[in-house]
Order: C-alpha cells, then sequence, then structure tokens
C-alpha cells in the first residue's frame, strides 16, 4: 500500500550533484511513494541541478555560485521552485521547516557550515561529508547529543560498524576494524608511486566515487578520515580503530566485543546500500540492487596497510591522538595537496609531505571553538599553498 505524501521523508541534498547525491536520487526515484525532495543544492555544477530539478520539482534549489543565478532562475522560471545562490544560502536553507532529513553530501570543508545549522535546527543528519566530523567532531556530536539530532552514517564502513552495532550495550565494543580497499597502487612502490598520474590515481578498482575522495582513497588519506570519523560517530579511542586492506571491499567493516566474538556487514561495493539504509533507518526498504554471490568470491583476502608506502594514514592517527584543532589543520592541507595533484601542479607523493609541514607548523588549540576551526582552516591552507610554491621554486 503506498503511503500518503504527508508520510513521506522530506530530504534535503546538500550536494545534490555529486556521487553521493547523484545516487541518493536513484534511490529517491526508485521510491516515490517513501521519499520527496525538499531541497537541492550544488556549488557548480548548474547543469546537472536544473536537470534534477526539472525531475523532482523540490521546493528550493540552491547553486553555490552565484553568477550560475541567472541560468538556473531562467531554466526553472516556470516550475514551482524557489531558486537562491551563494554558499551562504546553502545554509540558510536548512532553516526550513518541510525539511526531515538531510543528506550532507557536499565536499570537504564546504559541509561544516550548513550542517551545524541543519543541526541546529533538529534535523536528522544523514552524514557523507566525513570532513565534518574530521574538521569539527566535538563540536558536531555535542550540539547533536545537545539537540538529540541523530546522525545516520552513510559512509559504506561507518554504516557497516552502525549496523553491527545495532542491539548492543554501548560498553560491549573492543575495537572496531575499518576495511580498505588498498586502492589503485596497493602493492607498489616508492618508485612507481613519484611518477603516477592523475588519470591512473582515479581509477579506483572497486568503487565510483568522486575525485578528491579517489584521490583520497589512492593515498589511504580517506581511510585516514574515516578513522578520524569513527572516533567520534562511535565514542572510540585511537587504539580501537584498526585498518585493515581487504581487496575485494565485501566486508565493509567488522566489530571485535568484549567476548572476543566479532560481526561483520558485508555486501557488495555499492553506495546505494549505504544511503538505501541511512535513508529507511530504522527500518529496511526492499531493493532491485544486485545480490552477492560467493560463488563470485571463492577468497576474501586481508593484508595490514602499507603505513610507509602510503604515510598520510598515519598522519591521521597522529591528528587524532593531538585531538583539538590538528585534524583540521591536516583536513585543510589535504584539501590544498589534493586540489594541486589534480592540477598537476605536485606529485603523488608530494601529498603527505605538504600536510605533515602544516601539521608542524599549525598552533595547537586544545578546546577550539567555531572561529577557531575557521581559522585554522585557513592558515592551513595558505601554509599548503605557501609549501607548494617553495617546493616548486626551490
Amino acid at each position: 500500500m503506498e503511503q500518503n505524501h504527508s508520510q513521506k521523508k522530506r530530504l534535503a541534498l546538500l550536494g545534490s550533484t555529486g556521487s553521493i547525491g547523484t545516487q541518493a536520487l536513484e534511490v529517491v526515484h526508485a521510491h516515490p511513494d517513501l521519499f520527496s525532495v525538499e531541497v537541492i543544492t550544488a556549488l557548480n555544477n548548474c547543469d546537472m541541478l536544473i536537470s534534477q530539478a526539472k525531475e523532482f520539482v523540490p521546493n528550493a534549489v540552491v547553486i553555490g555560485n552565484p553568477s550560475c543565478y541567472g541560468k538556473l532562475s531562467a531554466a526553472l522560471k516556470n516550475l514551482p521552485v524557489k531558486v537562491f545562490a551563494g554558499e551562504d544560502s546553502i545554509t540558510q536553507v536548512m532553516e526550513m521547516d518541510s525539511i526531515d532529513l538531510v543528506v550532507s553530501a557536499l565536499v570537504g570543508y564546504a559541509g561544516l557550515k550548513p550542517t551545524l545549522k541543519a543541526i541546529e535546527y533538529g534535523k536528522t543528519i544523514a552524514l557523507a561529508n566525513k570532513e565534518t566530523l574530521v574538521i569539527a567532531g566535538d563540536l558536531v556530536m555535542e550540539k547533536a547529543r545537545a539537540g538529540g539530532v541523530p546522525i545516520l552514517p552513510v559512509d559504506s564502513e561507518h554504516s557497516a560498524i552502525f549496523q553491527c552495532l545495532a542491539g548492543e550495550s554501548g560498553g560491549s565494543v573492543e575495537k572496531i576494524y575499518l576495511t580498505a580497499s588498498g586502492g589503485p597502487f596497493r602493492g607498489k612502490t616508492k618508485e612507481y608511486l613519484t611518477s603516477v598520474t592523475r588519470e591512473s590515481a582515479l581509477k579506483h578498482p572497486n568503487w565510483k566515487m568522486g575525485n578528491k575522495i579517489t584521490i583520497d582513497s589512492a593515498s589511504l588519506m580517506n581511510k585516514g578520515l574515516e578513522v578520524i570519523e569513527a572516533s567520534w560517530l562511535f565514542n572510540l579511542k585511537p587504539d580501537q580503530i584498526e585498518v585493515i586492506v581487504h581487496p575485494q571491499s565485501i566486508i565493509h567493516s567488522m566489530v571485535q566485543f568484549t567476548d572476543g566474538s566479532i560481526k561483520a556487514q558485508m555486501g557488495l561495493p555499492d553506495m546505494r546500500l549505504p544511503i538505501l539504509y541511512a535513508l529507511g533507518f530504522p527500518g529496511r526498504i526492499p531493493s532491485s540492487f544486485p545480490r552477492f554471490n560467493f560463488m563470485d568470491y571463492p577468497e576474501l583476502t586481508f593484508e595490514k596497510p602499507d603505513r610507509e608506502l602510503f604515510p598520510n594514514l598515519g598522519l591521521a592517527y597522529q591528528a587524532l591522538a593531538a585531538g583539538g584543532n590538528m585534524c583540521c589543520a591536516m583536513n585543510a592541507a589535504n584539501e590544498v595537496a589534493v586540489h594541486a595533484f589534480l592540477q598537476g601542479r605536485i606529485s603523488f607523493t608530494s601529498m603527505p609531505c605538504i600536510i605533515e609541514h602544516c601539521m608542524h607548523a599549525t598552533t595547537h588549540v586544545k578546546r577550539p571553538a567555531y572561529e577557531d576551526y575557521v581559522l585554522t582552516h585557513q592558515e592551513s591552507m595558505c601554509r599548503a599553498e605557501e609549501f607548494i610554491l617553495i617546493m616548486n621554486n626551490p
């Protein structure tokens, strides 16, 4: 039996034109009886945003780049859709009473401010923007707890942990295992990595993701960010989080309990599965997605990550152990480094050098306020750019 419109979950998709956003809209398209789209936003991809607005006819559409407003407004003038522009507008629309759940899928630092605003207004958060917790996990989780706002993880690894913890008591967790595919350069040498290209780094063996997260995956920084995210989501210490390379990407993560037993969540590497789980929580929504067949994967293998070859993972653990604003500084430097690599300005192996430099140069603030995070982000980005200039002009 179909639900009536008032029973539908009304969604705001922050970053609707990105990888997570487009797959979330696939889920909505498949379940029009369960979900309606209230808000969609993008920073620059005006053409795709127009196409999405015409298909889903949301209440409001926001383009972060103000220069796109005229084009967006003209294209949607015959639809009952409010059109806004500017990054501040992405934050402001989180105040709308008609939003039930916010899918936070913006890339990087851009996701922090609107997610905090959504929490302030009591919206349930489906969190795909891991940098929100990397940058300011203490602040975000404190506000979510104070407001009774659920934060539902969308990352496949954190969704796996979340599902494994269902029905378990909080004190029963001994440790968790975050699985990693190893990326396109697993098993390569330092010499090989010095000359890898943008194109080779973007060829992930298992997952289809946006450029930034794909490069992070290739450098293992993505796994480092996930370690930090997991520590905040599940209230874990760094030594309770272990990364293990699992090239097949079938076991998405595991929880080891104090009695020695382990739960694992398994499935094909398809981001629509954790998206569907987050949107449908606390229930499960039937899907027609492809099913896992054990005979297609006669062997599931595991190995330790090579921290010497991929130092970004160790840097993330160091930042988490330091606490305060250090993860924010690390993340900002990484955003600059990834962007520079994608532009061909630096080599793949230069990225951890830039990040480590910025971490060492950052003044440690043990208990930062929001303004401290903003300042740390800006300063670390500037330091990273300056260091790149020095590297390129010795």
